[in-house]
């Protein structure tokens, strides 16, 4: 017991740091947006309404996956972030997931308002598994028909644009999911500067789909080869 409670704390500090890096790599800002992790058969979730940087770990709500609806957390009366179902959702329907991201990035949310997915207009798509980055169709936060949306436009890959709202970004651990919310921000940058300058020159599918398992090793939070 005394192991799993330190590997808890060791989470719900992780999860604590994760949220102040999203803002302060500006990719997320103020108490908007919200990450998870799972632990077991729970996860752990950010709180609703709490600004990043009042955010302590003992604020980290955990909720099991079984659940119904959102969990309050008896000592402190927070109560699971408003998107606890998408995040709930994904780690259901995906078992090689363990933290998911979820971020109000401007350049992801600037293409999710035109409802425009990212291809393959730079290699790096490549680490989120695939050619293209869907973008789902809009649904009102924290819905059944959002989760719907989220887990459908994610599908095997690791990064989704929400349409009219923001992106998802999932990992096998919270460092690798960070790391690619802020590559999929950097992505969504990229291709909307180069939309302004012209139309980007698109990737083979052949091409991205051969750099896919070499992504899988690279970066923080990579499969050990």
């Amino acid at each position: 017991m005394a192991r799993e409670n330190k590997q808890e704390r060791k989470l719900r500090e992780a999860i604590v740091a994760a949220c102040r890096a999203m803002n302060a790599k500006h990719f997320n800002q103020g108490a908007a947006g919200n990450i998870s992790a799972r632990l077991g058969d729970s996860m752990l979730i950010t709180p609703s309404g709490v600004d990043y940087d009042d955010l302590a770990p003992d604020m980290i709500v955990a909720m099991a996956l079984d659940a119904d609806s959102p969990a309050i957390d008896e000592k402190t009366g927070l109560k699971a972030s408003s998107e606890w179902r998408f995040h709930r959702d994904i780690l259901r329907a995906r078992a090689d997931v363990g933290a998911v991201v979820h971020a109000h990035a401007p350049y992801a949310t600037v293409l999710s308002m035109l409802r425009r997915p990212i291809p393959a207009s730079h290699y790096m798509i490549a680490a989120f598994g695939g050619a293209t980055v869907e973008c789902t169709d809009y649904a009102p936060f924290g819905t059944e028909e959002l989760s719907a949306l989220a887990v459908a436009g994610l599908g095997p890959r690791n990064g989704v644009l929400l349409g009219s709202h923001g992106m998802i970004a999932v990992g096998p651990d919270l460092k690798r999911a960070l790391w690619l919310a802020g590559e999929l921000e950097t992505l969504a940058q990229m291709h909307y500067l180069a939309g302004l300058a012209g139309a980007p020159v698109i990737l083979p599918d052949r091409e991205v789909l051969s750099l896919v398992e070499k992504f899988a090793a690279y970066g923080p939070g990579a499969k050990k080869r």
